[in-house]
């Protein structure tokens, strides 16, 4: 029996968009609307604590003034 290589682990879904900016009154990122502790222990959660998050994230964008919205 021929041992089988370690395959990779499977990819983490994010909600990233590489525009990294935080907004001072909400405390969320103007790119992915996660607060910073979200961000920071992305990577520990479960799949289903993410998919929690995830599915909170396009609500979370109207605690963002929409002019600070538009410089992105």
């Amino acid at each position: 029996m021929t041992a089988q290589p370690p395959r990779p682990p499977k990819p983490i879904k994010t909600p990233c968009i590489k525009v990294c900016v935080v907004d001072g009154e909400s405390g969320l990122c103007m790119g992915c609307y996660r607060r910073l502790n979200e961000v920071a222990g992305w990577a520990k959660l479960t799949d289903d604590q993410r998919d929690v998050i995830l599915a909170e994230l396009p609500s979370r964008r109207s605690l963002i003034r929409p002019e600070k919205l538009a410089m992105f």
